[in-house]
């Protein structure tokens, strides 16, 4: 075939217009790509659009709405550190009240390096501004009066913990399951932790009659956990009863969940086992009592049957963690072979 002037001119002019279209193809699909890797360095793909879904928690403050999964946590109770470690978080602040030793080992352990944001009763908001969080996790009893405050630094549920009783503690650990966008996980862990704790009632005998009477000891006290306590109501739900179930014929004239009694109370409700909760090696009030004869007319002393456990896993720390620590710690002193 013989190709005219006019005829190499059209050829030409068809293979540029195929080079021009194959090029902006080829640079549409460049395009793609990159958006494709951006979406994927910055997480917004759409495999990750939950993450910007917005939920309500509830609480006993009211209601706070929190987008995506909270990646910089501050917890203002050792409960709420305890829970955060069950959950393989780790906070950026906690208030540990300037001592990371409060923190019980198996808890401390998870969590690794944060910063303190000062005591449980009174925390600085300075600090906690500056470690921009987007979670804080209160309590009811000691953060009521500021919660105005956390919320305007960030989003922030207030939960009770200090005035909690073990089943407290549990549905505590719940919503923060929720708020941190770890419910599903939640789930798992609360059924291995029943088990635990199925297998640690195991270990208490049917018959088990005697009442135990857990008891935080310090130089100028002695208080006693009643059943509506946390530790109190946690060794009941193992089989272990509390001694002090009511006002026992006036020997309180209401029964709380930290009570403080004398010599001749403490006597009067006569328990068969004493654990006292005591913080490090010093004395204590019974170090005193032990002198007085009343001492001695106590169950518990009459059977060699008083324990002194730690403080800071059997009062301060409250959470699931502690709590299979604990109930670790009961049987083994009560029913070790």
């Amino acid at each position: 075939m013989l190709f005219t002037r006019q005829s190499y001119i059209n050829l030409m002019i068809l293979i540029l217009l195929t080079a021009l279209i194959a090029g902006c193809s080829t640079n549409g699909n460049n395009h793609t790509t990159a958006n494709n890797q951006n979406q994927i360095e910055d997480g917004s793909s759409s495999q990750d659009s939950t993450s910007s879904e917005t939920r309500t928690i509830k609480h006993e403050m009211g209601e706070t709405p929190i987008t995506g999964t909270p990646k910089r946590i501050i917890a203002l109770e050792f409960s709420y550190i305890d829970a955060l470690a069950a959950l393989d978080i780790k906070p950026i602040g906690a208030a540990d009240d300037g001592d990371p030793n409060r923190l019980i080992e198996q808890v401390k352990s998870r969590i690794g390096e944060y910063t303190s944001v000062g005591t449980r009763k009174q925390p600085s908001l300075e600090i906690i501004s500056s470690l921009q969080p987007d979670l804080i996790i209160a309590d009811l009893k000691r953060h009521k009066d500021i919660y105005d405050d956390l919320q305007k630094i960030a989003p922030t549920i207030v939960l009770t913990s200090l005035e909690a009783d073990y089943e407290g503690i549990m549905d505590g650990f719940t919503i923060i399951a929720d708020a941190v966008g770890k419910k599903e996980e939640a789930e798992a862990i609360l059924a291995a932790h029943q088990q635990a704790i199925d297998q640690f009632k195991s270990l208490v005998p049917a018959d088990e009659s005697r009442t135990v009477m857990p008891a935080v000891v310090t130089t100028d006290g002695f208080h006693a956990h009643s059943a509506i306590s946390y530790t109190g109501s946690l060794l009941e739900s193992i089989g272990l009863k509390n001694a002090i179930q009511d006002a026992h014929e006036g020997k309180l004239e209401k029964v709380n969940q930290y009570n403080k009694l004398n010599l001749e109370q403490v006597v009067e409700f006569d328990p068969d086992i004493l654990f006292l909760i005591k913080d490090g090696d010093g004395g204590s009030i019974v170090d005193e009592w032990k002198n007085n004869p009343l001492w001695a007319e106590i169950s518990a002393v009459k059977n060699d049957q008083v324990y002194e456990v730690s403080r800071t896993v059997w009062a301060w720390s409250r959470g699931l963690i502690s709590a299979e620590t604990i109930l670790e710690d009961a049987t083994q002193w009560l029913y070790a072979q």
